[in-house]
């Protein structure tokens, strides 16, 4: 049922872009507008796709509330996974230095402000 309504909700929406392109222009638009020698008259094409207009927009909010009713009522017992993130490798364990051995350290360079700081904590 979702994907029938889902298709439909596809055509009505096709339809309607192709209905509403077809009307002509009220100015300023980015063609020059329908001539009047067409197949129907000025005005009976212009009821027409007025009319058409009305009823697929019509069409196509009730198809809107009918597929989102549909979708929050679906009880989906599978959960999409893709995008779950994995854990992070462990970090890898430091080992202790053996009894009796001197762990090698290096000494750390005494800290200097950088150029243009002064040496005042701040707020004075």
């Amino acid at each position: 049922m979702f994907t029938f309504l889902l298709v439909l909700q596809f055509a009505v929406a096709a339809m309607l872009v192709t209905v509403i392109l077809m009307q002509k222009s009220e100015g300023g638009g980015l063609t020059t507008g329908g001539s009047p020698s067409g197949l129907m008259s000025a005005r009976g094409a212009a009821d027409f796709l007025t009319r058409a207009t009305a009823i697929l927009a019509t069409a196509f909010i009730v198809l809107c509330i009918a597929l989102a009713v549909l979708a929050a009522s679906r009880r989906s017992s599978s959960v999409d996974a893709t995008l779950q993130k994995k854990p992070a490798a462990a970090a890898p364990a430091q080992t202790a230095p053996a009894p009796g051995a001197t762990p090698a350290t290096t000494p750390l360079a005494p800290a200097t402000p950088a150029a243009g700081n002064s040496t005042r904590p701040f707020g004075q």
